[in-house]
């Protein structure tokens, strides 16, 4: 099936946005920007775009030629293994960026699919570029979203290479209960947009090692699991958990 164009997989609804008034806006944008700066950026990042739950914001083999601010909803990013298998390589949220992918072949490397339904900010690569060489913060701000990006590739292959189950999965909801903080959400209880299977496919764990650690940490009191919905009972067991090596 040969790739689609972003506006055949995208449900569009384009709205005038501005990243002065985003209450994201601290995650997105470095600090110290001055208000005529502030204004430019505004330009650049004209649109927004909603997408259905399922619904792919860009595919694999797609000609890249912006990256996009995710300003609601969660995302999932994978690529297809050569047997067929889909394999996660990451889950997105709010305030984070999709696309950083496709910068260095001007192709994307793999799908981004909303887990919800959400809302994107698109950004023009090339305009960001040419805006960036004028606004240092601004390019030094996404020189270090891209590194950032980088080390979390590095602390995925660690968690990969030496953890096992049970520390993966205590190491993810971490993760997690973090970045839930840093939107201002509670760090403690958390509704899961994947499924286990997905988080299985994320970190390299069957769909029943995946179930058989939920439970175990439920019975040590760690988690309480509701379906899809998460509280952390214990946030330093995990921790510690995490530390121990057998």
């Amino acid at each position: 099936m040969p790739p689609q164009s972003a506006t055949s997989t995208i449900s569009l609804s384009v709205i005038k946005t501005a990243c002065s008034n985003c209450n994201l806006r601290e995650l997105c944008l470095p600090f110290g920007l001055s208000l005529d700066e502030l204004e430019r950026l505004d330009d650049l990042v004209s649109t927004r775009r909603r997408l259905k739950r399922g619904e792919h914001l860009y595919r694999s083999g797609m000609p890249f030629d912006a990256i996009y601010a995710i300003r609601s909803g969660f995302f999932k990013t994978d690529v297809l293994l050569e047997d067929g298998r889909e394999q996660v390589t990451g889950f997105q949220m709010a305030g984070e960026l999709l696309g950083l992918d496709g910068i260095s072949s001007e192709h994307h490397t793999c799908n981004a699919v909303a887990l919800e339904d959400s809302e994107i900010c698109a950004i023009p690569f090339s305009r960001l570029e040419s805006l960036s060489r004028e606004i240092h913060t601004l390019q030094h701000h996404f020189h270090k979203v891209m590194s950032r990006e980088i080390v979390r590739d590095h602390g995925v292959m660690m968690l990969l290479g030496t953890m096992r189950a049970e520390e993966r999965l205590a190491a993810f909801l971490l993760n997690l209960s973090q970045r839930f903080t840093a939107r201002g959400f509670s760090h403690a209880e958390f509704y899961l947009r994947m499924t286990r299977e997905e988080i299985g496919s994320y970190l390299g764990l069957k769909l029943e090692t995946v179930s058989r650690a939920f439970s175990k940490f439920q019975e040590e009191g760690f988690i309480a699991v509701q379906q899809k919905h998460i509280r952390i009972l214990d946030v330093n067991g995990l921790k510690a958990l995490m530390n121990h090596r057998a």
